[in-house]
C-alpha cells in the first residue's frame, strides 16, 4: 500500500506542510501510525484467512504471534478509530483479573451457534473476543469443553473486521482530519499543539501501562509474587510484549521530532535491559535473583517516562497534567 504518497497528496495542499516543523507530527502520521494499522489489517485478515481453511491451533499460532507483534507496534494509539465503538478493547482485553473472558467464552462453547454468526459475534463480550479471547482458544490452559473451530473462527474474523475498520478510518478521513489541525472547520483539533498534546500522551500512557501494568502485576510484593498475573503467559509472549512495546514508542519518539537525545537514550537502555531477560513469562519474578532482574527493567522505564516528561515535553511544546492512562 502506497501510504506515504497518500499522506503527501492530503498534506500537500496545505499550507502548513510547506516548511515541516523540526518537532511535529505529519510525519508520525505517514511513517508511524498509517503504516502500522495497514501491517495489523494485513496480519489479522492472513490469520482470519488461515482459520477458515483449518482451525486447529498449531496451524494457527505462528499467524495469531504475527497479528499480535502488529498489534504491539500500535497498541499505545489510544485515540482516534481504535478508540472508537471500543475497538482497542476488543483487539486486547487486558488485564482481566475476573477471568471475564473465560467465562464468556464458555458460554459462547455451549451456547447458541447463532452467537458466533458475523452478525451477532460483534455483540458479544469484549473479554471473550480480540487476540487476549484467541489465545485461551489456541493455548488452553485446560481441555475445552467443546470443539472451538468456529469460536476460534468468528474471533479471527471478528479480529480482522476491527482492524481492517480502523485501517480505513485512518485513510479515509481521520488522517486528514490530524493533518488539518487548526484548519477552518476542524472541530475535532482546533489547534495544531492539539494533536502534539495527544501523540505526547500517547508515549507517557504506554510506558505508564509497561510499568504499571506488564510488569507491577507479575511483580506482585516480595512476599507474594504474582507470574500468573503477566500478560499473555499462555503463549509465552509476556517478556516479548514490553520489548514490542518500547521499540514501537521509540520508533514513534523518532517520528516526532530529531532531537531528544536523553529519551532516545533511555528507551535503548530500557530495551537492552529488556533484550538481556531470559524469563519469556516473567516466571523469575517468585525469585529474589528473578524478581531483581525485572525491577531493574521496571526502574528502567520509570527513569525513562521521567525523562520524556522532561525532554520531549517541551521539545514538543506540550506538557501533561494528569495520569496520561486516563485518557486525553
Amino acid at each position: 500500500m502506497l501510504l506515504r504518497p497518500i499522506l503527501l497528496s492530503l498534506c500537500c495542499a496545505l499550507p502548513i506542510c510547506a516548511t515541516p516543523a523540526l518537532a511535529d507530527f505529519e510525519q508520525t502520521v505517514s511513517d508511524h501510525i498509517l503504516p502500522g494499522y495497514a501491517d495489523f489489517a494485513a496480519a489479522t485478515q492472513a490469520l482470519s484467512d488461515e482459520a477458515a481453511q483449518n482451525c486447529k491451533a498449531e496451524g494457527l499460532k505462528p499467524g495469531f504471534n504475527a497479528a499480535y507483534d502488529a498489534w504491539l507496534g500500535v497498541q499505545h494509539l489510544r485515540f482516534g478509530p481504535a478508540e472508537a465503538d471500543g475497538h482497542s478493547v476488543a483487539i486486547a482485553f487486558w488485564p482481566d483479573p475476573k477471568g471475564s473472558g473465560a467465562k464468556a467464552q464458555r458460554g459462547l462453547l455451549l451456547g447458541d451457534p447463532l452467537q458466533l454468526t458475523p452478525a451477532h459475534f460483534p455483540d458479544q463480550s469484549v473479554a471473550a473476543r480480540g487476540l487476549t479471547g484467541l489465545e485461551r482458544l489456541l493455548y488452553p490452559a485446560e481441555p475445552l469443553p467443546a470443539d472451538p473451530c468456529d469460536l476460534i473462527r468468528a474471533t479471527t474474523l471478528d479480529l480482522a473486521r476491527i482492524a481492517h475498520q480502523i485501517n480505513e478510518a485512518w485513510l479515509n478521513g481521520y488522517a486528514k482530519t490530524v493533518l488539518t489541525a487548526g484548519a477552518a472547520g476542524n472541530t475535532t483539533y482546533q489547534t495544531r499543539p492539539e494533536v502534539r498534546q495527544v501523540m505526547f500522551t500517547q508515549i507517557v500512557a504506554g510506558l505508564e501501562f509497561d510499568k504499571d501494568q506488564r510488569l507491577a502485576r507479575p511483580l506482585g510484593t516480595f512476599d507474594k509474587p504474582r507470574p500468573e498475573r503477566a500478560e499473555a503467559v499462555a503463549s509465552g509472549r509476556s517478556l516479548r510484549n514490553v520489548l514490542l512495546s518500547l521499540q514501537a514508542l521509540r520508533a514513534m519518539v523518532v517520528t516526532l521530532t530529531p532531537d531528544a537525545p536523553q529519551t532516545l537514550a533511555g528507551f535503548d537502555r530500557a530495551i537492552t535491559q529488556a533484550k538481556s531477560l531470559n524469563d519469556p513469562v516473567f516466571a523469575g519474578v517468585a525469585t529474589p535473583g528473578g524478581r531483581l532482574k525485572v525491577e531493574i527493567l521496571q526502574q528502567a522505564i520509570a527513569a525513562l517516562d521521567i525523562t520524556v516528561l522532561a525532554e520531549l515535553g517541551p521539545e514538543l511544546d506540550v506538557g501533561i497534567g494528569f495520569n496520561a492512562a486516563d485518557g486525553d
